[in-house]
């Protein structure tokens, strides 16, 4: 799955200059057959009820939906382990 707030922060990154990413990021999102991750007000709810271990908003959605949709995150991020949830180092 690719979260709604990855391609988010991916478009904001790209437009910044900090980030190469392709333009056409939501075929590519299709073409590898990753199933796209909307974002829900339940996610919205539960990514500001966390605990404040990291204040990253993107991240803080990322490990909401994580939660809630009983995923595994792929992350470099150590701060992740903090929320005790399942992770995938890269």
């Amino acid at each position: 799955m690719v979260s709604a707030a990855s391609a988010w922060e991916i478009s904001i990154k790209q437009a910044m200059g900090k980030l190469a990413a392709p333009d056409d990021l939501e075929r590519q999102v299709n073409e590898g057959r990753f199933t796209p991750l909307p974002i829900s007000i339940a996610h919205g709810v539960a990514a500001g009820q966390l605990p404040r271990h990291h204040d990253n908003p993107f991240d803080r959605m990322l490990i909401a939906q994580a939660f809630a949709e009983g995923l595994t995150v792929i992350t470099h991020d150590k701060r992740f382990a903090d929320y005790d949830l399942p992770t995938l180092p890269t």
